[in-house]
């Protein structure tokens, strides 16, 4: 009988024993959790690393486009169908063509053009515009900008919206920025 209360004593011996190994086992689950952590960040550093050689390239559309031939446009109107798609008014004088682009002087945004009261008008701020793109109201501070326009080989009417014409700077005169007929 001796021998049980040693048994005993040697079991409850072996009891704080294994919370230890518990304890041992939860330190190798946050130290891998750690480690794992680390090689995350670290794979994610070396993705970023290699996308880094390849940039990314943004396709914008192109500058230039056609605008249809001459006799498409009526004298003393102007043109609106290419607002959508190129943001420019084509306007047809006795003398020729010129094209506006179509973003107000003051903020940049969408002016209407208003055919009943031959203006083209702002609706963000108030700035108005007269027909040939001169500010006359509202907190635009200078004209509108004319972009280049041309004719092509197959005789129509060629607009690259790149090249811009400013009045302030007399540029309204230079070739490109009117197309005599």
């Amino acid at each position: 009988m001796t021998d049980s209360p040693d048994k005993t004593s040697q079991e409850s011996e072996k009891e704080p024993d294994s919370s230890p190994g518990h304890l041992w086992v939860r330190r190798h689950a946050l130290v891998y959790l750690g480690w794992g952590g680390l090689a995350a960040c670290a794979g994610v550093g070396t993705v970023a690393l290699l996308r880094m050689g390849y940039p990314r390239v943004l396709f914008e559309p192109p500058t230039e486009f056609k605008a249809g031939l001459p006799e498409e446009y009526r004298v003393g109107e102007v043109s609106t169908q290419w607002i959508p798609s190129h943001r420019v008014w084509i306007v047809r004088e006795e003398k020729g063509f010129y094209a506006l682009y179509a973003s107000c002087t003051h903020l940049g945004c969408t002016p209407r053009w208003l055919p009943v009261e031959e203006k083209y008008k702002c609706f963000c701020h108030g700035s108005g515009f007269h027909k040939n793109g001169f500010n006359f109201e509202g907190p635009a501070p200078r004209p509108l900008e004319r972009v280049k326009i041309g004719r092509a080989e197959d005789n129509q009417i060629i607009i690259d919206t790149s090249v811009r014409f400013r009045h302030e700077r007399g540029e309204w005169d230079r070739p490109g920025a009117f197309l005599k007929l």
